[in-house]
């Protein structure tokens, strides 16, 4: 069975080198990483690794960046595409974790949950990620545990429907609305995020607090026909 993990990056030329390490320490040597316009050297380190590197010119956003990711892997016939960060944050042990009820049938995608592990979290992310819960449930009718986190895997045809054409950072709510209008099933898996003083400083790259009411008031007028 063929594993292939995604990675949108950018800007990470001081974390990339070690994710890519790491993950191939656990055995997982299919890695596509998408450099989406990073102004370091981010690339560079990539193509230094051996790795599949593929480059958007420009800065599209990381929804688009993991499009491209799913489709070269696709393209690759991987049979489980695995969605990883590139800053440190996902745990690869864990992959094994995520990707086990789809190669035993009970699931079609999985999704992390920080709040399955009962992982202590910093008191502001925890009600951000709180409020994206109500908010992914008032939307789409949909009940999670844990609705913005980025460590995900698909199998290869649920990959192929859950088509991401959101390309800065509301594709995380995009997802959860292709899985249900697609009637994928889906299952939350316990994981852990590893938070340190940058990714807590920095949070998304390019997504603050105005973005989050700028993809809040899309959603809302998607919803509504507009």
């Amino acid at each position: 069975m063929k594993i292939s993990v995604v990675i949108p990056a950018l800007n990470e030329e001081k974390n990339i080198g070690a994710v890519i390490d790491g993950l191939r320490v656990e055995g997982y040597e299919n890695i596509i990483v998408v450099d989406d316009g990073s102004t370091d050297q981010t690339y560079k380190v990539v193509k230094e690794k051996n790795v599949e590197a593929l480059r958007h010119i420009i800065n599209r956003g990381q929804g688009a960046a993991l499009q491209t990711g799913i489709t070269k892997a696709i393209l690759n016939n991987s049979d489980i595409i695995v969605h990883f960060d590139s800053d440190g944050q996902h745990n690869p042990k864990e992959i094994e974790r995520m990707i086990q009820p789809i190669i035993d049938g009970e699931a079609e995608a999985t999704l992390g949950s920080r709040f399955l592990s009962k992982q202590k979290l910093p008191f502001m992310r925890k009600i951000t990620l709180k409020i994206g819960i109500l908010v992914i449930l008032f939307f789409y009718g949909v009940k999670l545990s844990d609705a913005h986190n980025g460590f995900r895997a698909f199998s290869k045809a649920a990959a192929k429907k859950v088509v991401i054409t959101a390309d800065k950072m509301e594709h995380a709510s995009e997802i959860i609305d292709r899985i249900k209008r697609n009637k994928i099933k889906y299952k939350e898996v316990p994981v852990n995020i590893i938070y340190t003083e940058e990714t807590l400083k920095n949070g998304r790259k390019g997504q603050g607090s105005f973005d989050s009411i700028k993809i809040v008031a899309k959603m809302f007028l998607k919803k509504i026909g507009v």
